[in-house]
């Protein structure tokens, strides 16, 4: 069972050959993935009412949803990106080492700033800014620390460069 990856008037997702698609993943239309990137079982990247551009060694986790508004925001992920199981990630700029945990919902107009972290079953409400280095959690999502350097490489870096390797297994 192939992956569902279909154009959307003309235009078709580009995947380069080291990413890993699983068999039941769905990415449609105007869709760019960098190199070494991961999309999950039940996740849906769905470029089809705007854009979404995706860095380099971003996993996008099972069931998570990647889209954006139509004639108003696109979807922007940096690299070395983690997207946690059941997240939804919705018109938003999402720079370099960023885990958005499971089932956390980001909404449009959010910037997320590197190496930081939105815990899982976070609301970061439309037009939040996450500075750099932070940690937001809860319903609306707000600030609770800094983040360490030792939770950057502990989890952020760790958990993106697990999904390599678990990438590979499927290859």
């Amino acid at each position: 069972m192939p992956p569902v990856i279909l154009p959307v008037k003309g235009i078709s997702p580009q995947i380069p050959e080291s990413c890993f698609v699983a068999p039941n993943a769905t990415i449609v239309g105007d869709v760019i993935m960098g190199a070494d990137c991961s999309i999950w079982f039940n996740a849906v990247v769905r470029g089809d009412v705007n854009s979404i551009r995706i860095g380099d060694k971003v996993n996008i986790q099972d069931g998570a949803c990647i889209h954006c508004t139509y004639q108003k925001t696109q979807t922007v992920i940096g690299n070395n990106v983690s997207i946690g199981h059941n997240a939804l990630v919705h018109g938003c700029t999402v720079a370099d080492n960023v885990l958005i945990g499971m089932g956390a919902i980001v909404m449009d107009n959010v910037i997320i700033g590197a190496n930081s972290i939105i815990a899982a079953g976070a609301v970061v409400l439309e037009g939040t800014e996450v500075p750099p280095g932070s940690i937001f959690a809860g319903v609306p999502a707000k600030k609770v620390k800094d983040i360490s350097q030792e939770l950057l490489k502990g989890e952020v870096e760790r958990i993106a460069n697990n999904y390599l390797m678990y990438s590979s297994w499927f290859k």
